[in-house]
């Protein structure tokens, strides 16, 4: 029996094949699946997730991918194997994501497949309206370029031009663009396209350049939200449909109303210590601005929480082939293109496309969490910013760091030591767990580096291997005692402390298991595991609810 799924997913379909499913219903839930994330429909199993079995009309499986490759507008290839569950014969439809195509039936009729508010997936229309926003996701479409074929020159405007030239000079971006007249500049960075030999604004040209009318009117859909929130109150809400260049300006003037700082004594010196990094302010909201779905209602919010939490979201999910967890890892993949270059050559944004990573990097060395982006849907991409009181003795610890070897520390380094610091002792795949899209074989080889720098000691061999903040690391951040406490307590000690406090208090739970001997969850789930194999405890309940005991 082979292992088949018990539930539909967004990527996982049941179709029930009892009286023989007509071929338009099977060609609708293909073109739904190849319009959105791509997947396996399940052809015999009925929607509860038994294994009912295929019509003998639909025994020919080679036939049956014909029949989908020949009536499906372009040309699909699908892949259908035979499988057993339950004792029946189930037909897997395997469907490719589209590459840079949408699909639709012979009969015109288009569709796509999605989640529902509830998380239950669905099959639903997919109208012409929508195509721009899934091909720009798929990186076949660039709304930013696009001609505004019935706008000329008259709809730029000379000021904000004037006002692009200033950054240039101001964010040192490409300073030969200067020396370029009027027209060359806009042709360089793309601001214009040429139809029929009649110079027109692209929508990049408009955004960046454009006079607001003509951006209300030709980019309907751009709209960007300034909002302070105080304990629920609202002490800014600001709503802009500016020119890029100067929204940034204005941006810029809210954070700085906002904006603290703090000092801490390294050696000599005095270092700064803001609310939040200018620079991860800055290509946070170059990332809203850049990689936002123009072709999408709905405004970019940047919100003020409480004064500890920033948030900003932007309309449309993440661009095909990029997850939450690949941000770091994956090539930078552009949704709009034409606009994303336009904004390097100006110097707003990152020259390597590595935005994210200065995020990462601005908010991590100062010991706070990282940044979160688990708010991130498929119709918004949103990124959660802690402002609270920075780990000062971290940031130290980064600082002094630099300053012994002369170079800043890598960002894999600054995750290694971050999340070291809240999981205090760990092994390799626990930390490549942590630290998202890493292999265990990149962590230990970090780990290698770390050690050698005298950041990061080792205990035990080979698979019982963990990791802890070096000697060296604990006194820089003024916790020697916590040093001794993760270090120097043997398994035999960690033991004997749990049956002491079996003894005296008659249970013991995890979580206190975890305080009384600083173990991570993992160990702490290992150590009372080995206790009770080797009959000293006795366990009681299950997940969250579970204690031991001492045994008879």
């Amino acid at each position: 029996m082979s292992d088949l799924p018990t539930r539909e997913t967004l990527t996982v379909e049941f179709k029930s094949d009892l009286k023989r499913l007509s071929d338009d219903d099977l060609i609708e839930a293909v073109v739904g699946m190849a319009n959105g994330e791509g997947g396996i429909i399940y052809l015999g199993i009925e929607k509860n997730g038994v294994p009912s079995g295929l019509h003998p009309a639909h025994s020919d499986l080679d036939g049956l991918a014909s029949m989908l490759a020949n009536r499906i507008q372009p040309s699909i290839i699908v892949s259908v194997t035979s499988v057993i569950g339950g004792g029946k014969t189930v037909a897997a439809i395997s469907v490719p994501k589209s590459g840079g195509a949408i699909y639709s039936t012979q009969r015109a009729r288009t569709l796509r497949r999605r989640l529902r508010f509830d998380g239950e997936p669905e099959c639903v229309p997919f109208h012409p309206h929508e195509f721009p926003s899934r091909l720009g996701e798929l990186g076949a479409f660039d709304w930013s370029a696009q001609p505004c074929n019935d706008l000329n020159l008259d709809a730029l405007d000379p000021l904000e031009r004037a006002r692009l030239r200033r950054a240039i000079e101001g964010f040192n971006g490409d300073k030969s663009l200067l020396k370029l007249t009027d027209d060359e500049l806009d042709g360089a960075l793309g601001l214009i396209e040429s139809i029929n030999g009649r110079p027109v604004p692209t929508t990049t040209g408009l955004l960046l350049i454009g006079k607001e009318q003509f951006i209300k009117s030709h980019v309907a859909t751009h709209e960007v939200a300034f909002q302070v929130l105080d304990n629920l109150q609202v002490r800014v809400n600001e709503f802009y449909r500016w020119p890029l260049i100067r929204l940034f300006e204005q941006l810029e003037q809210h954070f700085r109303a906002w904006y603290k700082e703090e000092e801490v004594q390294v050696g000599l010196f005095r270092v700064p210590v803001p609310n939040v990094d200018r620079t991860v302010f800055r290509e946070a909201i170059v990332n809203a601005l850049v990689h936002r779905d123009y072709a999408r209602l709905g405004a970019i919010h940047v919100q003020w929480n409480d004064s500890k939490n920033l948030s900003i979201s932007s309309p449309g999910g993440l661009v095909s082939g990029v997850t939450v967890q690949t941000l770091l890892t994956v090539s930078p993949k552009p949704r709009n293109p034409r606009l994303a270059d336009a904004f390097k050559r100006i110097g707003l944004a990152e020259r390597t496309g590595r935005g994210v990573d200065a995020i990462y990097r601005g908010v991590l060395r100062y010991g706070r969490p990282a940044p979160s982006y688990a708010r991130t849907t498929a119709d918004a991409v949103v990124v959660d910013l802690n402002t609270d009181k920075a780990d000062l003795e971290f940031l130290r610890l980064v600082l002094e760091q630099e300053n012994d070897t002369g170079q800043s520390l890598p960002l894999p380094t600054l995750q290694l030591l971050s999340t070291l610091r809240h999981h205090r002792r760990v092994d390799a795949a626990e930390l490549a767990q942590a630290m998202g899209d890493i292999t265990v074989h990149d962590v230990k080889s970090l780990l290698e580096h770390a050690v050698e720098a005298g950041l990061v000691e080792a205990h035990g061999v080979k698979k019982g291997r963990t990791y802890t903040l070096s000697a060296k690391a604990y006194g820089k951040l003024g916790q020697k005692v916590q040093y001794v406490r993760q270090t120097g307590l043997s398994v035999d000690r960690q033991k004997a402390l749990i049956l002491t406090h079996v003894e005296k208090h008659g249970t013991i739970k995890r979580d206190e298991v975890i305080d009384l001997c600083g173990l991570n969850p993992n160990q702490a789930s290992k150590l009372l595991a080995t206790l009770t194999k080797e009959g000293q405890l006795v366990k009681h309940g299950e997940k969250r609810g579970s204690y031991y005991t001492k045994s008879a």
